[in-house]
């Protein structure tokens, strides 16, 4: 038997829980294989995107919404998230079959959509050091992840009908605008390395890659292990972001993520990283384009453009914490976290180096 637990929810959080009435009355009618849902929990780790269980008489399934109070359409858009398991599902094995998807509000309160479940182990930092894994371990699991993320990218957008997805040209620079932009939308603080990474970015955009398809959210507790063998991947989800573009963006937005033990324990805390045994960014960097094949040379900007992105994302989290739209008391902290992203970043910079 496995020593290695799968991820359960928690009971769901107050003014979030989906109305179970109004959603039975709506399974029933479109999709009534998902049978009666009984019970209804959260997953309680994402910051984006809400994801629930559902108990129904027959199985158990998952329903995913936008989180209460967003209003950045295309970061939570329900029915494109569902297009792009549709569309991947016949193509990549590892991701959720997808059930049904509700564009309508009025039945909870939101667009959303049902999917399978896959049971599995998910890697976070709050759970990833209670487990004893070795390092040995640790490093199958990293290089796992980096060769998956290159399977992805090996996809032929255009036989699979993924390139429908994006316009893969000039996304960098779109990219760029894009997520500059919506930082000064969501700024609540003047912080000086954001104003300073933002200059930087606009600046110095390399030649774009040849295409492919990008999970846009690529890391660890986005990613389930099978139970019975933890070096095998069996799912990937969160593809609210998944594009076609540059893949470059991919990695860059993977080791953004990627902590090491010399980083700012507050980065650590958000990943599992920096345990012993698992690659460094730069190892990371160099595995991947030893399998892929792909020129890595410009890897540096692609580092800061992530390091940038998640700091945005954090603020517009951050925002809608500030305004009271959300009661997550996780949130409260995260302008700390802005700080040391951007601060990463400056010092990425300095020294030249992810």
């Amino acid at each position: 038997m496995s020593t290695y637990p799968t991820d359960q929810p928690t009971t769901a959080r107050e003014g979030e829980t989906p109305d179970i009435e109004k959603l039975n009355a709506y399974l029933k009618a479109n999709a009534p294989q998902s049978g009666t849902v009984q019970y209804i929990s959260q997953f309680p780790s994402g910051y984006s995107n809400l994801t629930f269980l559902l108990k129904t008489d027959t199985q158990e399934i998952i329903l995913r919404r936008p989180p209460v109070g967003a209003n950045i359409k295309s970061a939570h858009d329900m029915g494109r998230e569902y297009l792009v398991l549709s569309k991947l599902k016949p193509h990549y094995s590892k991701v959720p079959t997808p059930l049904v998807y509700c564009q309508s509000e009025e039945v909870i309160g939101a667009p959303f959509y049902i999917m399978e479940r896959i049971q599995g182990v998910i890697l976070r930092a709050g759970n990833a050091r209670k487990l004893a894994i070795t390092p040995v371990l640790f490093r199958n699991l990293s290089e796992a992840l980096v060769d998956n993320l290159v399977e992805l990218h090996r996809l032929d957008i255009r036989k699979t009908g993924l390139d429908e997805l994006g316009k893969p040209e000039g996304y960098v620079q779109r990219q760029v605008e894009g997520w500059i932009k919506r930082y000064y939308n969501a700024e609540t603080d003047k912080l000086a390395e954001m104003e300073n990474l933002a200059d930087w970015l606009a600046k110095n955009q390399p030649p774009e890659q040849s295409p492919a398809f990008l999970h846009n959210d690529y890391k660890y507790d986005n990613v389930i292990f099978d139970p019975a063998d933890l070096s095998k991947i069996i799912g990937v989800l969160d593809w609210e972001m998944a594009t076609v573009g540059d893949p470059l963006m991919d990695v860059g937005a993977s080791i953004a993520y990627w902590s090491e033990a010399s980083d700012d324990p507050v980065l650590q805390s958000f990943n599992l990283t920096a345990l012993p045994g698992n690659l460094s960014r730069q190892e990371f960097i160099n595995r991947y384009s030893e399998k892929s094949r792909r020129d890595v040379t410009n890897i540096l900007f692609y580092y800061i453009f992530g390091l940038f992105k998640n700091a945005v994302i954090a603020q517009q989290i951050y925002a809608r914490w500030k305004q009271g739209l959300t009661k997550d008391p996780r949130f409260a902290g995260l302008l700390m976290v802005i700080m040391s992203l951007s601060k990463q970043g400056v010092k990425a910079l300095s020294n030249s180096r992810v």
